[in-house]
């Protein structure tokens, strides 16, 4: 059994502890930006080299290298996003009223160059390991992109929490496009094809007389696609997930500009930032 937990373990710890930098750097004074953002893109070219290198090396070591560049790849995603580097066209709340479709063309104009960023990435990490026989770098990174993407359509639709206090105060437009709401039709489908997913690459991971390499690799990516399953469970049952990144969380009261009337759009006050 030893041989599975300690990259169950090293995908957990390192899901916990990137998750929780990020959130940490996001909520710095937005002066503190061009910095981290100059850091995680010198940490992006070598991630990319790492999926590079990585890509022929069929061993342990490579798939936990493959792993971890891919992260590092997706961590330069979400920095880039959140501290408003990388959004869309129109970065914006949507105009009082929006509704339907309106309101979900106004929710891809705010992050439509995020979303081509991600797309990027995963042409990048794809040619980086054509052909080679570690792609692991290349599953991490399609599970993250499959599963933010469910995570932020069903806040879009509507979930029971919205963990508002994860969102950056320059970033308070973005609630127009959160609903709160008890449920969704998405959310049982999300959650459905999420844990047959991690059935299936967990069988592979259990198989007889597997690769060491393999069994690795699929055992982190069964981890990793088994927490943004919790995750999006977070989202829906009345559990004190943010207690998980309250060492990244800035030490300030909760915000009281929170209104929410469900099942409308949630609206979260703008407050000056730092």
């Amino acid at each position: 059994m030893s041989s599975y937990a300690v990259p169950a373990l090293y995908a957990v710890a390192v899901w916990w502890f990137s998750t929780g930098l990020i959130i940490l750097l996001d909520h710095l004074p937005r002066r503190t930006f061009p910095w981290s953002m100059a850091g995680a893109s010198l940490v992006l070219a070598a991630a990319l080299w790492a999926v590079r290198a990585s890509a022929g090396d069929a061993s342990e070591a490579g798939a936990y290298t493959a792993f971890t560049a891919a992260l590092l790849v997706w961590g330069w995603q979400e920095i880039s996003y959140y501290m408003g580097f990388v959004s869309g066209p129109a970065p914006r709340a949507c105009p009082p009223g929006t509704r339907g479709f309106d309101r979900f063309r106004a929710a891809a104009a705010a992050s439509l160059w995020h979303e081509l960023a991600i797309v990027a990435g995963a042409v990048a990490i794809l040619l980086l390991t054509w052909d080679a026989p570690n792609r692991f770098a290349l599953w991490t990174y399609l599970i993250l992109w499959g599963m933010n993407l469910s995570a932020r359509l069903n806040m879009f639709l509507g979930v029971r929490n919205l963990n508002a206090e994860f969102l950056p105060d320059h970033l308070s437009y973005l609630g127009c496009y959160l609903t709160k709401k008890p449920m969704n039709l998405l959310f049982p489908v999300s959650v459905s094809l999420a844990t047959i997913v991690v059935a299936l690459v967990g069988r592979i991971a259990l198989a007889d007389d597997l690769p060491a390499f393999e069994l690795v690799g699929f055992t982190i990516l069964t981890t990793l696609t088994a927490l943004a399953t919790l995750e999006h469970w977070f989202l829906m049952l009345p559990l004190p997930s943010a207690a998980l990144w309250n060492w990244s969380l800035p030490a300030r009261p909760k915000p009281t500009s929170l209104v929410i009337t469900a099942p409308e759009p949630a609206e979260i006050g703008h407050r000056d930032a730092a």
